[in-house]
């Protein structure tokens, strides 16, 4: 072969993968240009006022195509599929209690996105911002407002394999103060003080003491629900393969992600419910693997996402094993609820 046909070759070459990078930019941006355009059939969402103290409201980040796309929007909790009202504040994961709000933001750059935690108040001003090093997962506020927390994936961007590292903070929103990450406190294993360069945390929910919290540890391939203190900076192992759990409104159970045996690696999770008093497990109705941190309604419903054509939808289903779950919502997650 003469060094011409080489050359020649080269070029075609450059060409053909200029033309399919070119192609794939091009599908890409008709595909966002897509998303801003409200879908045929899809959930009727006007902009108004949404705040976090508003009774029997559930408020939730809008996956819709269209103009609100990924707005914080609320609707009644009675009718979580009927019109929403969209804030023109934007989320990638959120939650909320006592007025308090944390929202999980992109910030766009010219070459990559960053990310920051914002501290809502009432009325969804931001009241402190702070730095998150990686993509966001999971976000929590305590019951009384007091406290907020997430989790963000610093490496790899699945809990589905092994090959990924977590961060989780703890703020006060009252005085800022940030706890940048929970792999600082100490942790007790089977009693004894326990090391391990492996550490990682995710999925924090909150009891109602203002100390008291909980969440999920995973060290040596394996995973443990974990009780913490605010107050001593320690966490204690209650119970194995736990992810992503949820305190019950009255402190006395755990809704939670379980691995099980002989499911598929990419989805290898059931929700159960955990009496924390008596440590029995409870399987939930849904059949389907669940990647979420669900959601307490009330004392006997959890809710939660699931992959849908838009993104996600909420379903919800008993929390005592019983029933069959029911979609409530299309194009939504991250829920919460305002009481009563």
């Amino acid at each position: 072969m003469t060094l011409r046909s080489r050359i020649l070759i080269l070029v075609a070459a450059l060409a053909a993968l200029g033309a399919i990078a070119l192609a794939s930019v091009l599908h890409a941006s008709a595909r966002a240009e897509r998303r801003d355009h409200t879908q045929a059939g899809g959930p009727k969402v006007t902009s108004g006022t949404v705040t976090l103290t508003t009774p029997g409201s559930m408020i939730f980040r809008n996956m819709a195509w269209g103009p609100h796309r990924d707005e914080l929007t609320t609707t009644p909790a009675t009718d979580p599929a009927g019109p929403r009202t969209a804030s023109g504040v934007k989320c990638l994961r959120f939650y909320a209690a006592s007025g308090t709000g944390v929202c999980l933001q992109a910030v766009h750059g010219p070459v990559s996105d960053t990310y920051r935690a914002l501290i809502l108040d009432a009325k969804l001003h931001a009241r402190a911002h702070y730095d998150v090093p990686g993509i966001p997962s999971r976000a929590r506020v305590s019951p009384t407002g007091h406290y907020a927390a997430w989790t963000a994936f610093v490496g790899g961007d699945s809990y589905a394999g092994t090959n990924f590292s977590t961060r989780t903070a703890i703020a006060d929103t009252r005085t800022g103060r940030l706890i940048p990450s929970l792999e600082a406190f100490r942790i007790v294993r089977d009693g004894r003080s326990y090391q391990s360069a492996d550490v990682n945390f995710w999925g924090v929910t909150f009891a109602s003491d203002d100390d008291t919290f909980y969440a999920t540890l995973a060290t040596k391939g394996t995973t443990y629900l974990v009780r913490g203190s605010l107050r001593t900076r320690t966490v204690t192992t209650l119970h194995p393969n736990v992810e992503c759990p949820s305190l019950s409104p009255d402190g006395t159970r755990i809704a939670y992600k379980k691995r099980v045996k002989g499911l598929p690696k990419d989805s290898p999770w059931r929700l159960y419910v955990l009496d924390l008093r008596t440590m029995r497990e409870t399987p939930l109705a849904e059949t389907r693997s669940v990647d979420d941190q669900a959601v307490w309604k009330d004392a006997r419903t959890v809710v939660y996402a699931l992959p849908g054509d838009y993104g996600a939808d909420l379903y919800e289903v008993p929390a005592d094993g019983s029933g069959k779950p029911r979609r409530i919502s299309a194009s939504a997650v991250s829920p919460a609820y305002v009481g009563p």
